[in-house]
């Protein structure tokens, strides 16, 4: 049975905009590399898979470890959750019908670790009682307004583990309680 794994970069103030936040420091860039080198696959909502499907085609400009990054995306399987799109990428499954049995199907019948992305499929997930873990990369920003990590009310967390990364990274790790 996959793991469901919800985690992204936050500020200080709880909000998740990534373009505002700005790119990762070479250190965690690499860290996410290998959290997605271990990882079964990704579950996306449809806009942070069109986020991420910056990194389907290469770009001129980028270094080795974006190249390592989008190379090992780019080998795990992805699923879309989407009531709108028609089509999905290559490695990526539209799931647009029957969405709770799928997802249901997918956590029972993977093993390992999947992402989840996106925070209102988060949120729908913890209403399903889906999520077993919330990663929360805290930043040391302030954006005073955004999109916030949690898209709404949900049971008490239990902690599980902190960790630094590189210098001013911290992710902090909960389970429901």
């Amino acid at each position: 049975m996959a793991k469901f794994v919800f985690g992204l970069n936050v500020s200080l103030d709880g909000y998740v905009e990534h373009q505002r936040m700005g790119a990762p420091d070479p250190v965690l860039f690499r860290h996410f590399t290998q959290q997605v080198r271990d990882q079964t696959g990704m579950l996306y909502g449809r806009r942070m898979y069109e986020v991420m499907r910056y990194w389907d085609d290469d770009a001129a400009d980028w270094g080795a470890d974006e190249r390592e990054y989008a190379a090992v995306w780019r080998s795990r399987p992805k699923w879309v959750v989407s009531r709108t799109l028609k089509s999905v990428g290559p490695n990526a499954t539209l799931i647009a019908d029957d969405i709770e049995a799928v997802i249901r199907r997918l956590k029972a019948d993977r093993p390992g670790e999947i992402e989840v992305a996106g925070p209102e499929l988060a949120q729908s997930l913890t209403d399903l009682g889906l999520i077993d873990e919330y990663q929360l990369y805290l930043q040391p920003v302030v954006l005073g307004h955004g999109k916030p990590f949690f898209a709404g009310p949900r049971s008490p967390l239990r902690y599980v583990t902190s960790e630094l990364i590189g210098e001013s990274v911290i992710r902090l790790t909960y389970a429901p309680a």
